[in-house]
């Protein structure tokens, strides 16, 4: 069920997670404060936070600060650093998100700290064992959608899956593609080294099996790298270490081609006159392939909004993370998919 449209919403930012904290944080709340009727809640060190909103030009009344004076960092171990750090921003946010303090929340931090950090305090939607980082990559036009992003999960929350587990997420797929991208059937499809039924390893044919078995599934069968651009479907499910490196292969193909381009221009003149010729096109490569151009991946199957922004984050990232949050609790996402993993399982155990 979608949320109350005129309801304040509230939503926490981890202010000391990822690479530019505090100060991409604050400087994105301090343009939302501005600019939208979302109320930020900056989770970090209140003293840093404070010096940083002295230097920008935001609506006090539109930021609350949430004292937390210990960071899990990028290199530390997530697990070991959680438990040593019970004052961590991201185990606050976690708290407040719980507790109803915030109605989603963002963070560019430790993605290993982000999941374990939630893991802990939001619950997951019963039926669901594991939650899945559900990011966009382009596409080509696709016949069953507008939407030039298709959807990849899991990217980095579930390293090592079941087939179940696998199958899960194509339920929690469906539910984000249907109600984000208005598809109303989303096609499916399941990352794999060959499109034949028998590729893969046990886990990977055995959930190639339980897909195309659920009639309510729009399946479209085994997906090869290759085909990951081409828009043969809506939504890839993959397990998480596949689908990381995936990520972020997309995310350097700009960079590859910006640094062959800046070689060829240094090269031989007609290279620099083609280089010209292409600059365009290599401006909309980055827009398609630039994560802050959509601020970040949900982490689907809480009963609660989280975003996990990416590390390198700057502020205009940061307000668009912000923005999906709150699009995301409007459009009762959390809800919906409740609502699909309970119509698939209710109907699953009456087949």
């Amino acid at each position: 069920m979608a949320s109350d449209p005129d309801r304040e919403l509230r939503i926490a930012l981890d202010a000391m997670g990822g690479d530019h904290a505090p100060r991409a944080q604050v400087e994105a709340a301090a343009e939302i404060s501005r600019t939208s009727s979302i109320r930020v809640v900056l989770v970090g060190d209140p003293e840093r936070i404070a010096a940083e909103l002295g230097r920008v030009d935001h609506r006090r009344g539109r930021i609350d600060v949430v004292p937390a004076r210990q960071v899990v960092g990028m290199a530390e171990k997530p697990r070991q650093a959680l438990d040593e750090k019970p004052d961590a921003s991201i185990l606050v946010a976690s708290r407040a998100l719980a507790d109803g303090t915030a109605d989603a929340l963002v963070s560019a931090g430790s993605t290993g700290a982000v999941v374990l950090a939630t893991a802990r305090h939001v619950p997951l939607i019963e039926g669901v064992r594991r939650a899945a980082l559900a990011a966009v990559y382009p596409t080509r036009k696709r016949a069953t959608s507008a939407d030039r992003f298709a959807r990849l999960l899991d990217v980095g929350a579930t390293v090592r899956c079941t087939a179940e587990q696998l199958l899960f997420f194509a339920y929690m797929g469906h539910a984000y593609a249907s109600r984000i991208s208005r598809v109303d059937r989303p096609a499916i499809g399941l990352l794999n080294m060959g499109e034949e039924e028998t590729k893969g390893d046990e886990v990977l044919i055995a959930a190639h099996q339980l897909m195309k078995r659920d009639p309510r599934l729009n399946f479209v069968g085994n997906i090869e790298g290759n085909q990951l651009p081409s828009g043969v479907a809506d939504v890839i499910v993959c397990e998480g270490l596949i689908g990381n490196i995936v990520l972020k292969m997309a995310e350097g193909v700009f960079e590859t081609a910006r640094n062959i381009g800046e070689y060829a221009f240094k090269t031989k003149l007609r290279w620099k006159l083609g280089l010209g010729l292409l600059s365009s096109g290599l401006e909309q490569l980055k827009t398609l392939t630039d994560y802050g151009e959509y601020g970040g991946a949900p982490l689907l199957g809480l009963q609660k909004i989280v975003i996990k922004a990416h590390g390198r984050s700057g502020p205009t990232t940061l307000v668009n993370a912000v923005k999906v949050a709150a699009k995301a609790v409007r459009g009762g996402v959390s809800d919906e998919i409740r609502r699909s993993v309970e119509e698939f399982s209710a109907r699953g155990a009456m087949t």
